[in-house]
């Protein structure tokens, strides 16, 4: 699990998204941003926790939160998905997981008895210093969006 806490400065990052374009932490300064880690493009959870944020954009955009999807998979990977699902938000491809392993979301996972190294399906919900401002390790796919904004309201 991630060694990252809540306060802590988010690790900066720079990656490529579906689109080719570079996306780094710095461009969003003075928005919240949802930066959340996904196993692989276009599987049952994680096409539905896309759509879920996809579905809430104006919610999201409301309280000034920008998202931001990270996964291992390639730019032509995330082009295919996000296109297939319209999603509106950019997807860094984490190919040499440099962010991945930053925000600490890389490791042993079992599934069916099998153990294997993998991302683990976790959100950070860093503040407009660019601080962290939550974290969330148990996401439901179908409530990613319910579980930010349960957290902004508590904050």
């Amino acid at each position: 699990m991630t060694h990252l806490t809540i306060g802590d400065a988010a690790p900066v990052f720079e990656g490529k998204d579906q689109t080719g374009h570079s996306i780094t932490l710095e461009q969003y300064r003075g928005k919240k941003v949802v930066l959340y880690f996904y196993p692989k493009d276009d599987t049952p959870g994680c096409t539905a926790e896309a759509c879920d944020f996809r579905d809430n954009e104006n919610a999201l955009k409301a309280k000034g939160i920008q998202v931001i999807g990270v996964s291992a998979d390639s730019e032509k990977s995330h082009a295919k998905f996000s296109s297939k699902y319209d999603l509106n938000f950019p997807l860094i491809a984490d190919t040499d997981k440099s962010i991945i392993n930053a925000y600490g979301v890389w490791g042993k996972k079992k599934f069916m008895g099998k153990e294997y190294d993998g991302i683990y399906r976790e959100t950070f919900l860093i503040d407009e210093e660019g601080k962290i401002q939550e974290i969330f390790t148990k996401v439901k796919t179908k409530e990613a969006t319910a579980q930010v904004l349960t957290a902004l309201g508590n904050s």
